[in-house]
């Protein structure tokens, strides 16, 4: 017994624990101090007390974060229908009132390009050229509620124009310009922009990519937009603007507008996508004060961000880890970006930023974590020494990543593995720095948010079994709606079709015993490789426009830590797949959705499955790869063609 004890001890030996001092001295124990809460360093307990009692914490919270706005006198609107609930539904902010607090000569925001050249922003400048920038919109007469497309690069101008936007209450949409013609039209055709915001290329991986050479095609398919405006992506660089506006001229010429309008708490701020897995991409909408108050949130008694701080995080403005990170800036932290691949021209790029700039907080997606694992890389002839958290999301981080990242990037640092989404733009399960840190673990629960682990009947799960990951009452950085969703349904098949008004985010999760969770993947057909969401039908959208193949059936295979995209057609009269073939569908998906769509494998097969009502059956293709039993059989219309799929030599690991 003694030994058996003593094995599971060791087993359970936390990776990093943070010390009396860290809990003591951090944010969360401050905030637990500002509302009289005697803590014990229990995270557990704490995260109790803000459920159960949710117009208290967030009011607190609003305070505590020193929002600008006017609080109004109702916290919490409640309704029978979960996402009906408002949060502060009297009150007024100004999202971009909140970012732009500092006015000094302090950097706000720096750039590096992997090309090495280097831009940065004052507090000053950044809030003179937000300020010239919404005036210049209010000249074309865009309004609130009107929509403002981008198509750029991770630059200092994308930021600009996102808060100029937010300052005016029209609503921000991005896409990055690795996504295809196709992706963008398939996402801004339908909130109709009236503005088009662009770059006239970027680079990645070594290559200067051409973006104005997609415009043309996509303002021909999204009738809506009456003006583009582009930017250069290295201002000492001259570049042909085609017939488009200059945006630096617009900056330079412009007044200054400094009316800070304050708008409803839930006023929209944004629209960001889902991956497009039945169909289009969901338009989701986010409202202004819903995000500022959850970004603050996570920034300061999460992470324990606090002013003056510096901030990165690897993302790309398609993701919404941008948006994340872009709210950053209301702790009074700069924040620090990088456009390019994570490891051109060098595999230690980013660490090699974070030593230079001297990082506080290092973000990136487990995918980037497990590819310095998989070469050996270690950081000792780097100074980390600023960098006193690392974030990683996109996907789960592996028991041996966090091991690694202990023993060969920083020994003494806080690792938080976070996850959430697109549809909260922040997160629902994150770090602490109250608990410890073991492998493959994600500390614990979001402060205010209800989070729980439910069996398919709907009831919670014991420590140590795997369930779908729910939220039990409202929160406020649920989306205010989908755009375009006007009786609502979208919405509610997305997240309360499986559990009556209880919200059912489609991870399939399990609580551990140290009070914290591991993701265990999906629970539905989402394809996940490297971290990025994508969407079935967005891949079929083009794999069923090449003249040789009547149909493609796409799911994703666990593979070395990972997923990998694997693809199945079938042809026209059965013909061959052969290699110049394969490499028109990969060539038609790389060009028209991203290089991230790309399938791994690409298989003929005879037949697709499908259901009786005709959809086709990912799920039951990714079980049969996978070795799994199929309970469901009877739902297949063709269910003899899955052995089709069984045992393919393709895809042995």
């Amino acid at each position: 017994d003694k030994n058996i004890k003593a094995k599971l001890a060791f087993m359970n030996k936390p990776l990093w624990e943070p010390n009396e001092l860290k809990k003591r001295d951090s944010l969360l124990e401050d905030f637990a101090k500002f509302i009289n809460f005697k803590s014990e360093y229990n995270f557990k307990n704490l995260w109790k007390w803000t459920i159960e009692n949710p117009e208290e914490f967030w009011t607190n919270f609003w305070d505590y974060s020193k929002i600008k706005g006017d609080k109004g006198k109702e916290v919490i609107q409640y309704n029978k229908v979960f996402n009906k609930t408002k949060f502060f539904p009297d009150s007024k902010i100004n999202y971009a009132e909140n970012i732009l607090k500092k006015k000094n000569d302090d950097i706000a925001i720096h750039f590096l390009s992997e090309k090495g050249f280097e831009e940065s922003i004052s507090w000053n400048n950044l809030y003179e050229k937000v300020c010239k920038f919404s005036g210049y919109l209010k000249t074309l007469g865009l309004k609130k509620g009107d929509r403002v497309a981008a198509y750029v690069p991770n630059k200092i101008e994308s930021i600009i124009s996102f808060l100029a936007c937010a300052k005016n209450g029209i609503i921000w949409s991005s896409c990055s310009p690795d996504f295809g013609t196709q992706g963008v039209v398939d996402r801004f055709k339908q909130i109709e922009p009236l503005i088009l915001i662009t770059c006239d290329h970027y680079f990645y991986n070594g290559k200067k990519i051409n973006i104005l050479e997609k415009v043309e095609d996509i303002l021909k398919q999204i009738p809506s937009i009456k003006k583009t405006l582009v930017f250069s992506y290295n201002e000492n660089e001259e570049y042909d603007l085609k017939d488009y506006v200059n945006f630096d001229e617009v900056l330079n010429q412009s007044k200054l507008d400094e009316t800070f309008e304050r708008f409803d708490f839930n006023h929209p701020i944004y629209i960001l996508y889902s991956s497009g897995t039945t169909g289009r991409p969901k338009c989701i909408t986010h409202g202004a004060g819903n995000v500022l108050i959850e970004h603050n949130k996570e920034f300061l008694l999460h992470c324990d961000i606090r002013d003056k701080e510096k901030l990165f995080y690897y993302t790309t403005t398609g993701w919404m880890m941008w948006n994340w990170l872009v709210g950053g800036l209301a702790t009074g932290s700069s924040i620090f970006l990088f456009d390019g691949a994570p490891v051109y021209p060098k595999i230690d790029i980013l660490l090699e930023y974070c030593q230079n700039q001297k990082i506080n907080l290092f973000g990136v997606s487990a995918k980037y974590i497990d590819h310095l694992k998989n070469e050996n890389y270690n950081s000792k002839k780097l100074d980390l020494s600023s960098i006193k958290i690392i974030t990683s999301t996109g996907s789960p981080l592996a028991e041996e990543s966090f091991k690694y990242v202990y023993e060969n990037i920083k020994h003494d640092v806080h690792l938080a593995s976070i996850a959430g989404g697109t549809d909260l733009v922040g997160c629902l399960v994150l770090g602490n720095l109250y608990s410890n840190v073991h492998k493959g673990e994600i500390q614990g629960q979001s402060l205010g948010i209800d989070v729980d682990v439910f069996t398919d009947n709907g009831k919670s799960t014991k420590d140590g079994d795997k369930g779908e990951l729910v939220v039990k009452k409202p929160f406020p950085s649920m989306p205010i709606k989908f755009w375009g969703d006007k009786d609502g349904k979208k919405y509610h098949n997305a997240y309360f079709e499986r559990f009556k008004n209880i919200w059912h985010h489609g991870d399939f999760i399990e609580a551990t015993r140290n009070n914290g969770f591991i993701i265990r993947g999906r629970s539905d057909a989402t394809l996940n490789p490297g971290g990025v969401r994508i969407g079935t039908a967005e891949i079929y959208q083009q794999v069923e426009n090449i003249d040789f193949i009547t149909e493609g059936l796409v799911i994703g295979q666990n593979f070395k830590n990972d997923v990998r995209i694997i693809l199945f057609v079938t042809t026209k009269n059965n013909e061959d797949l052969d290699d110049k073939r394969i490499e028109t569908i990969r060539s038609v998906i790389r060009k028209n959705c991203s290089p991230k769509h790309v399938p791994a494998v690409i298989i003929k097969v005879p037949e697709i499955p499908r259901t009786k009502s005709g959809k086709i059956v990912e799920l039951a293709v990714k079980k049969v790869i996978h070795g799994e039993n199929i309970n469901n059989k009877e739902a297949i219309a063709n269910p003899e063609v899955l052995k089709y799929f069984e045992n393919l030599p393709q895809l042995k690991l």
